[in-house]
């Protein structure tokens, strides 16, 4: 399918953990960034039956459904699928927007397909769907010394990240609306970092 011509809705899904205890999370980076776009469109999210909130309106002249699986992270793809059925988007029409651990903190990489890089809510996407769907990899960088990868996804991030963070997660958003308006290749020579 060419991007340009498919008129239905983008669905924008930004990866994370439900709950008031993984709001600030690394890992959460994609629910912060769709709840930007909602308040940019201003929508708020609602219960769907594919157990996920979804905010519906326009983005970048297009029609867009921005979701928030309420599933844990690596069950992602059940709700991903579900909605995926419910708005009948093909799989090119779907973004994921996540934290990427191979990415310096707050630079960005777009991206269509490829593998999970060991990113649980990516592999269950990718079970359900395959892996042909846009990425905007939103990075948080490794963790420091030894600590486990899933310590360090699932903590708030540090002071000094915080200082950038609101300007990241604009930053994160402005390349989703560039996805969709001027495509990907014109949003990767952009935003990629």
């Amino acid at each position: 399918m060419n991007d340009e011509s498919y008129e239905g809705p983008w669905l924008v899904v930004g990866l994370g953990n439900p709950g008031e205890q993984y709001a600030r999370n690394r890992h959460n980076i994609g629910f912060m960034v769709v709840d930007l776009l909602a308040r940019r469109m201003g929508a708020k999210f609602k219960a769907h039956k594919s157990r996920a909130q979804v905010a519906e309106g326009r983005l970048a002249g297009r029609r867009v459904v921005l979701a928030k699986p309420q599933s844990f992270m690596n069950l992602s793809g059940g709700p991903v699928t579900a909605l995926r059925d419910f708005y009948k988007a093909p799989l090119s029409a779907l973004v994921a927007v996540h934290d990427e651990l191979d990415i310096d903190y707050a630079a960005l990489r777009l991206k269509l397909g490829g593998g999970d890089n060991g990113h649980n809510g990516l592999k269950s996407v990718t079970k359900s769907l395959g892996p042909d769907y846009h990425r905007v990899r939103c990075g948080i960088g490794r963790p420091p010394g030894r600590m486990e990868v899933a310590d360090f996804v699932l903590k708030d991030f540090s002071a000094t990240e915080r200082k950038d963070l609101e300007w990241f997660v604009d930053r994160s958003a402005d390349a989703v609306e560039a996805l969709l308006s001027e495509g990907l290749e014109r949003a990767q020579s952009t935003y990629n970092s």
